[in-house]
């Protein structure tokens, strides 16, 4: 069955009718040109995105993305409300006598709650740069972080256990992640240092115009960042001589991170690995120029329960590596927090330099474990914040029967941005999600969330070097596009892209190079009019 929408002109209709009435009788009459017909893909006028699960009470709301799933049974809705209270919970230094529950924070680490780097669910707020000032030190308020690792000395083409399953190879004494924030005396030098983590970041941006070649320019932004006075060389800068730290080495690989919207995780993680494969095209035999990649990961869930391959498609994050949403929720709880759980239960600079000093200095009181040996938090936090970041609700589409909104819908096929950007697919019926019972709320739902969840290479614009598992340092994850159109709407300073340097949704796909420099090229090549078509459409998503 085809499900595309024919618009047949109004005046084709009308030059048939004058036919049928017989005309003028002339034999040298000329057949009237028949117009084509104005094809409309299968998803112009779908409004329900999450299925059953879509929440029709978002509109332009400020909490558009913090709506549970409306199928949810009673007790599924109190799990949720409780994650949703965990999700919120800002974490203290140990100990907390008055309140042990929140005690735990860092010793390093980059926020002190899950809704800093989330904010009302979505995007953090893109770091400004004051007037006057040419950078802007990462502090409290900074819901952007950096990824660090060694480089390789080979590609890694597969993982298992002897390469550590391609996992990027972490900075001695660093780890994978550079925690800027700190608790109190969090280094040796920490009177000097105070509430400073592992590093200080900097950020500061470049700039260059991009014109359409109707003459319209547009100014696009490159976020750069420097790392200075690391703990295990204070005061030292990249552009120090005889360079001593770890983390300043030419070899030491570093991108930045934005955090990613948490609506709608459980529908995708829902989507059977089969239907995300059989868009994988590695080698291009369609000669389209896109050359899909899954990547395999190491899954923490997996290898808590002794499974001898611990490893799994990679479906979440800017470059899909990690699995679940459990592994990515608890994850960063122990990351970015530094609040260690029962996935987790190892602070992730445990060994490093710093946290043997820490320990030391402060007595043993925080070891990211109580007297018995549990973590931080346990099992009724941590399961609670996955199922509320499983079953958010995805909002509906606005806008739909707008001619600006149906075009652009027509014009978003016509570059090819389905190509990547898959506009559907219907969940699993069985099985289950993270090791866990999936939620009925999420089985055998259509939904529309516009990604293939693959690799791509997008070019060296967007490129940070900093291979991942499989994805290479110039691949990244496709981004579902469902609720895009409400992001700056939750967030009026939120940004887009992995490092949020683009402003608008037209500042982003100027961004795209490498497989999408087709499509990309094909929108500057539209009329005014025409791009901004496009655009409607996907504020419409």
């Amino acid at each position: 069955m085809n499900n595309r929408h024919v618009l047949v002109p109004a005046f084709f209709i009308g030059c048939l009718q004058l036919s049928a009435c017989g005309g003028s009788g002339d034999a040298q009459d000329v057949d009237t040109p028949i117009p084509e017909p104005i094809v409309y893909p299968e998803y112009t006028d779908i409004t329900a995105s999450g299925g059953a699960t879509t929440t029709f009470d978002a509109g332009n709301s400020g909490h558009g993305f913090s709506t549970p799933s409306v199928n949810l049974t009673a007790t599924e809705l109190a799990l949720h409300m409780a994650g949703d209270k965990f999700f919120e919970t800002s974490f203290t230094t140990a100990p907390n006598a008055e309140h042990p529950e929140l005690d735990g924070l860092g010793p390093v680490f980059n926020n002190a709650n899950c809704n800093a780097c989330h904010q009302r669910d979505g995007r953090n707020s893109t770091p400004q740069v004051s007037t006057g000032q040419t950078r802007v030190k990462l502090g409290s308020d900074a819901g952007i972080f950096l990824r660090i690792s060694k480089a390789a000395n080979d590609t890694c083409i597969k993982g298992d256990v002897s390469n550590d399953y391609c996992a990027p190879i972490p900075v001695p004494d660093f780890g994978g992640q550079l925690f800027h924030r700190g608790v109190l005396q969090a280094r040796s030098d920490w009177q000097q240092n105070q509430f400073i983590g592992q590093a200080d970041v900097y950020l500061s941006y470049e700039t260059k115009s991009v014109t359409y070649p109707d003459g319209t320019e547009v100014l696009l932004k490159q976020p750069l960042f420097e790392v200075e006075n690391p703990y295990d060389a204070p005061g030292e800068t990249k552009q120090s001589p005889n360079l001593t730290s770890n983390l300043l080495q030419d070899d030491v690989l570093m991108g930045w991170r934005n955090g990613m919207p948490v609506f709608g995780l459980g529908l995708l993680e829902a989507i059977a690995a089969a239907d995300i494969l059989q868009h994988v095209d590695e080698n291009d035999a369609n000669h389209d120029g896109i050359s899909g990649r899954a990547n395999y990961v190491f899954d923490a869930v997996k290898a808590q329960t002794g499974d001898p391959e611990p490893v799994s498609l990679g479906r979440f994050g800017w470059k899909a590596n990690t699995p679940s949403v459990r592994v990515q929720s608890l994850g960063a709880l122990r990351g970015d927090i530094g609040i260690t759980n029962p996935l987790f239960p190892d602070e992730s600079i445990k060994g490093t330099a710093l946290h043997d000093a820490y320990l030391t200095r402060t007595g043993f009181i925080d070891t990211g474990a109580d007297e018995n040996g549990a973590p931080e938090v346990g099992a009724e936090f941590s399961d609670a914040v996955v199922f509320y970041a499983e079953t958010l609700a995805v909002p509906a589409r606005r806008n739909v029967a707008q001619p600006n909104v149906r075009e652009g819908a027509r014009l978003f096929t016509q570059l090819n941005c389905t190509a990547c950007h898959v506009p559907s697919y219907t969940t699993k019926t069985s099985g289950d999600i993270g090791g866990r019972a999936m939620s009925d709320s999420l089985k055998g739902q259509k939904i529309y969330p516009f990604t293939d969840l693959l690799l791509h290479d997008m070019g060296e614009g967007l490129a940070d070097g900093r291979p991942d598992f499989l994805a290479s340092g110039s691949e990244w994850r496709t981004r579902p596009l469902w609720g895009i159109g409400l992001t700056q709407t939750v967030n009026p300073q939120a940004g887009f892209l992995h490092d949020g340097r683009a402003a608008t949704l037209e500042e982003a796909i100027l961004w795209h190079g490498g497989e999408a420099e087709k499509s990309q090229i094909a929108f500057m090549n539209l009329s005014k009019n025409e791009r901004e078509q496009v655009i409607a459409f996907l504020m419409s998503l």
